[in-house]
């Protein structure tokens, strides 16, 4: 299923970060000290999202997503992929997706001269839902020996379409621009949700599972 980051953009930045990923082996950077960076970054992100300071909630969202990619890398290059490493990043996903939300409906809740304050703060909620279902349904499957890697929107997807346009604009007049991420977000996650409980239907229906 086509994502909204063709496969191309992904290998050229596969190949551009690969210096940069060598650097951090040698230098004896472990994965899950990328993580926990990472992890911090967002987290950071999202105090910036509910403090009104969008731009540098973008940033920091984006700096966080870079380094949700080097993690992996470094722990393929570097021979330390483990188990727990790919819990603990998993996890720290999660608190960092439902994070920004959680800062973004608290700008909107109280930022002056709002449209659509309510729906806007509603989306975010739902935004959370999604971003989690996302996630479960892909852990799920795997569980049942399921590559469900499928969807339009994953999670670095969801990264791109929330930093980027607030890094670049703010939350626009009346927080328009940043109303108007949330809710495409959110229903590009529902669509990815639907994507994947319509794969794992096909799937298992065609194996008899």
């Amino acid at each position: 299923m086509a994502k909204l980051v063709p496969a191309a953009v992904e290998r050229g930045y596969i190949r551009i970060t690969t210096p940069l990923v060598e650097g951090l082996v040698r230098a004896g950077v472990t994965p899950n000290a990328l993580t926990t960076i990472g992890a911090l970054i967002i987290a950071a992100s999202a105090i910036a999202y509910g403090a009104g300071a969008i731009r540098l909630g973008g940033w920091l969202i984006l700096a966080s997503g870079v380094l949700d990619t080097l993690d992996g890398q470094v722990a393929r290059r570097s021979g330390q992929a483990s188990p727990f490493g790919a819990f603990y990043d998993s996890t720290l996903d999660r608190v960092g997706d439902g994070a920004c939300f959680i800062g973004i409906a608290a700008y909107l809740q109280r930022a002056p001269e709002v449209r659509w304050r309510q729906e806007a703060v509603i989306a975010c909620m739902l935004g959370i839902l999604a971003a989690l279902l996302v996630s479960y349904m892909r852990a799920r499957a795997e569980g049942l020996g399921l590559d469900c890697k499928v969807g339009i929107a994953q999670r670095a997807e969801r990264i791109l379409l929330l930093g980027l346009p607030t890094a670049l604009i703010g939350a626009g007049p009346e927080a328009l621009v940043l109303t108007s991420i949330v809710g495409v977000l959110t229903i590009l996650s529902l669509i990815t949700v639907g994507q994947r409980f319509a794969y794992v239907h096909r799937v298992t229906a065609r194996t008899g599972a």
